[in-house]
């Protein structure tokens, strides 16, 4: 069972690493490329920003963005901003996510994402948890996938498996962790493709972050997997 509470704090934890491990920088440094193509840093951090007023949005029975058009330009607006005014955003915007998720509410309720995604309200604070642990990996400034929590490796496969699962783009998958750990994904028709690997490169290929290279998939190519 989610447990809201726990991931919020985990939210203001890796929300505190970032803006530590950001607060470094300098403004060259904010501007210059991040690991998503075609986003500098400033991309990323205004991003987050947007993302967890986007949030608060979702929790207060508003629509997450206005439509996909103003949330493309918001991050554009924003990016080249300099550090202290980035910083400042991103810190601003997570407390008023914190604020509004410390309310009193009935974390059962289903709440209206993106693209017509729905999910229950407990698992908002996850969702934030997976935007601030992975875009902190994609600002390249020194954290990388195995850095990550081994409990939210795991979880967030599972986040994956399951927003893949059924997907007509994909064949059926069966992933394989050394552990043991195992999942099912993608399509349902035919014999799944089996793919191995430790958990961490495991996510880095379902979460778009690795190709996938050093993964297990005996007499077949990895596919390729729709846009997250």
């Amino acid at each position: 069972m989610t447990d809201h509470v726990r991931d919020l704090a985990s939210v203001r934890k890796a929300t505190d690493r970032l803006l530590d491990a950001v607060a470094v920088l300098d403004n060259a440094d904010v501007a210059a490329p991040s690991r998503l193509p075609g986003w500098s840093r400033g991309h990323v951090l205004a991003h987050l920003a947007r993302n967890a007023d986007a949030l608060v949005n979702v929790l207060e029975g508003r629509p997450m963005y206005p439509d996909a058009t103003t949330r493309d330009a918001d991050i554009g607006r924003d990016a080249p901003r300099p550090l202290a005014v980035q910083l400042a955003d991103v810190r601003r915007s997570a407390d008023r996510f914190q604020e509004s998720a410390a309310r009193p509410a009935d974390w059962s309720r289903v709440v209206a994402l993106r693209n017509g995604v729905t999910d229950a309200a407990a698992r908002v604070p996850f969702r934030r948890w997976i935007e601030i642990e992975l875009h902190h990996i994609d600002l390249g400034i020194g954290r990388d996938l195995e850095d990550l929590p081994a409990e939210f490796t795991g979880r967030e496969i599972d986040f994956l498996a399951e927003r893949f699962a059924g997907h007509p783009a994909l064949p059926p998958l069966a992933l394989t962790a050394p552990d043991g750990r195992n999942w099912r994904t993608g399509g349902t028709a035919g014999t799944p493709i089996a793919v191995s690997g430790p958990a961490v490169e495991l996510l880095g290929w379902l979460a778009g972050r690795r190709d996938g290279a050093v993964l297990d998939r005996p007499g077949t190519a990895l596919p390729v997997l729709p846009p997250l």
